[in-house]
């Protein structure tokens, strides 16, 4: 497997023109930040079936026969052909670690997409678009975010350091991952999933520590599942500060009574929202340096993705 992540994405996104109005919404983070780092694979799924760019507006519509997506005068209907393509296309995907979509699209919204009557009328925002539904269906363990969440930057972080580990366990299974092995990535992520879900934490270590509960190939399985499960849900400020303080156990007999309390107290200021990870992280980098630890100094923890990203900066 390639050091790129291999990461899905809607064509408009990624800058091409391919709207229905001839344009797109290029995503500065995907095509200047992000690119390095990933090889992205653009879909449009309008232009996939055979629509042109500039095209009639496409919507979705609850008829009798279900969700239907069709032109503005129900005259042009495409739900067969999306469909068909979507299974098809999807189906070819199962080596992307993320995939990013185009919000509010009919085909490519992950949520709060726009359902209409069978009339054309009365709007609701509680659809999902065609294409990314059966995405979602398929492979329910992928990090998928909208183009529009990312701008967030807690939901940014959380879909980078997903598609990072992603990556990272499907790579260690090509180099033909055993039981040992496993047991050694899972030990590597075990603070970044603390600082996740405290219950996932210990769920994960329990599947882990029993390794012959089911063949070895369900397993990794259940724990990809599982570990995506666990890093979707955003880590707190008390979360992090447990793990903080577990590392910073590590050092008690190491540092003086003066750093040991100039320590807690920047782990405190941040427990309490006046300093960002980023201040305690690097005086736990900083003291891991001096005094080097085995199962410290490979926890992904410390860096989950580049730091070049700048991600943590504001956190």
């Amino acid at each position: 497997m390639s050091t790129l992540i291999p990461v899905g994405i809607s064509a408009c996104v990624l800058g091409e023109s391919v709207r229905f109005d001839g344009g797109h919404k290029r995503l500065p983070f995907a095509t200047d930040h992000l690119k390095p780092y990933v090889r992205f694979y653009p879909v449009c799924p309008e232009m996939a079936i055979g629509m042109p760019s500039p095209r009639p507006a496409i919507r979705l519509i609850r008829g009798d026969e279900g969700l239907q997506l069709v032109g503005s005068s129900q005259d042009l209907n495409v739900t067969e052909a999306m469909l068909a393509f979507s299974r098809e296309k999807v189906a070819s995907l199962s080596h992307l670690c993320g995939y990013i979509v185009c919000a509010k699209s009919p085909t490519c919204g992950m949520e709060r997409v726009k359902v209409y009557d069978a009339a054309g009328k009365g709007a609701e925002k509680v659809g999902v678009g065609l294409y990314t539904q059966e995405l979602m269906r398929q492979m329910p363990w992928l990090p998928v975010e909208e183009d529009g969440r990312l701008n967030d930057p807690v939901l940014r972080e959380n879909f980078v350091t997903r598609i990072f580990a992603l990556h990272d366990f499907y790579r260690q299974c090509e180099a033909g991952m055993t039981r040992g092995k496993l047991v050694a990535f899972h030990s590597r992520y075990k603070l970044l999933i603390m600082a996740h879900s405290q219950a996932d934490y210990r769920a994960l270590g329990r599947r882990v520590a029993d390794l012959d509960a089911m063949p070895f190939d369900e397993l990794l399985i259940a724990y990809r599942d599982h570990l995506m499960q666990a890093l979707s849900k955003r880590p707190t400020r008390k979360n992090h500060s447990n793990v903080l303080q577990h590392i910073q156990g590590y050092f008690s007999r190491q540092l003086s009574s003066r750093q040991r309390k100039e320590l807690s107290h920047l782990i405190d200021r941040y427990r309490r929202g006046t300093q960002p990870l980023l201040a305690p992280l690097t005086l736990l980098r900083h003291y891991l340096e001096e005094h080097p630890d085995p199962y410290l100094t490979q926890q992904v923890y410390f860096e989950p993705y580049p730091e070049a990203l700048l991600l943590r900066y504001g956190s």
